[in-house]
């Protein structure tokens, strides 16, 4: 009686296991595809590494990730406006170009905007939230502490804010199974916001949006000129390092240009 005993607690102890060993493999998103969402030819690299490559030239990539979870679709930043694509726009900063649409990026993978359930940004820069009005019956994802700092009073608004929202004060799971969770990263803007990605085949996925302009920056611990605090910036490359040690996570850097050229872009996709 006590083998038999045993022997059920074993069998139940192993089922339980396969229960969780099968719910981790399925706490993954299916697809994630990096879009060409513009490039900046910025004129003076010491905008970002304050004191190092003054006057140097820089190339900056700009990517949105588009992420397949079952059969709904999240949109993590939106790039430069499409309007770009019709021509270069030239700022103190660069000039900014866009080789495609994202509208059209998301046409070849067959999706629409409105197919679209979750918009997030990673924060409110102009280059990250060019098209967020193109989404307009997506729930956009945003740090409180960010919306109510792009949305002073003396400020012009980034968007519509008349739209379905959904002010975070710190991380969110997504999609309530692990698999895509927000990550509050403060420092560039006061709710800068990173995202973390499971996928089944390549791992996790940190996108760190502008924590780190280039891998320069990142591995420097560099802290650009425009962030809003320098005491958040390295609290948050403190988190997303932790991060990525315990996830054994690959981190993504935005506007790192030859990181960005090696990767596989939409329609290719990333499982």
């Amino acid at each position: 009686m006590r083998a038999y005993r045993l022997a059920v607690r074993l069998s139940a102890a192993l089922a339980a296991l396969a229960i969780v060993a099968s719910g981790a493999a399925a706490r993954t998103v299916d697809r994630l595809y990096v879009m060409d969402c513009g490039h900046n030819a910025a004129s003076d690299q010491s905008r970002w590494s304050p004191g190092v490559n003054v006057g140097k030239p820089i190339e900056l990539s700009d990517n949105c990730y588009l992420i397949r979870h079952g059969n709904e679709w999240l949109l993590w930043d939106t790039g430069y406006p499409d309007s770009v694509a019709a021509g270069p726009v030239t700022t103190p900063v660069g000039t900014a170009t866009r080789a495609k649409t994202l509208v059209a990026q998301l046409a070849e993978v067959g999706v629409k905007p409105s197919d679209i359930r979750f918009v997030a940004v990673s924060h409110t820069h102009g280059d990250h939230v060019g098209n967020v009005d193109l989404f307009e019956q997506s729930t956009l994802l945003i740090q409180k502490a960010e919306f109510d700092w792009a949305f002073a009073p003396d400020k012009r608004p980034p968007f519509k804010a008349d739209r379905p929202l959904r002010k975070l004060e710190g991380d969110l799971d997504v999609f309530g199974d692990g698999s895509v969770v927000v990550i509050a990263t403060p420092g560039h803007t006061p709710g800068h916001q990173s995202l973390l990605v499971h996928l089944a085949k390549t791992g996790w996925v940190v996108l760190s949006g502008d924590a780190a302009h280039f891998k320069d920056n990142w591995d420097h611990r560099r802290v650009a000129s425009m962030n809003t605090s320098a005491e958040q910036t390295q609290a948050s490359y403190k988190r997303i390092a932790d991060l990525l040690a315990e996830k054994k996570a690959q981190l993504w850097i935005n506007h790192d240009k030859p990181q960005s050229l090696s990767q596989k872009r939409s329609p290719q996709f990333y499982d």
